[in-house]
């Protein structure tokens, strides 16, 4: 009767280490994954800092004016080229 106990706990023994060994693999890599996460994160941080960074310089009214001049050949417009259209005149 007392070797089927110690049998028997032995068993739950071998269980208990098997299962604690499993819940730490566990563990680590779900804290491999969140490194992984984490660096993924701060890198879409960056690309969005950058983004925006972009945005704000391909926005700029001189940029625009700049390409409106070298690409659309368009020019400022000034009061003497100015047409001004009056109700009933023809």
């Amino acid at each position: 009767m007392n070797g089927k106990i110690n049998m028997v706990l032995a068993a739950l023994l071998v269980g208990c280490a098997l299962s604690l060994v499993n819940a730490q693999f566990q563990a680590r890599n779900l804290f491999i994954e969140l490194g992984k996460l984490e660096q993924q994160s701060r890198q879409l941080d960056i690309d969005w800092s950058q983004l925006q960074l972009d945005q704000s310089t391909l926005g700029t009214n001189a940029r625009i004016e700049q390409i409106a001049r070298d690409k659309l050949d368009m020019t400022p417009l000034t009061p003497a080229r100015t047409q001004y259209l009056t109700e009933g005149e023809q």
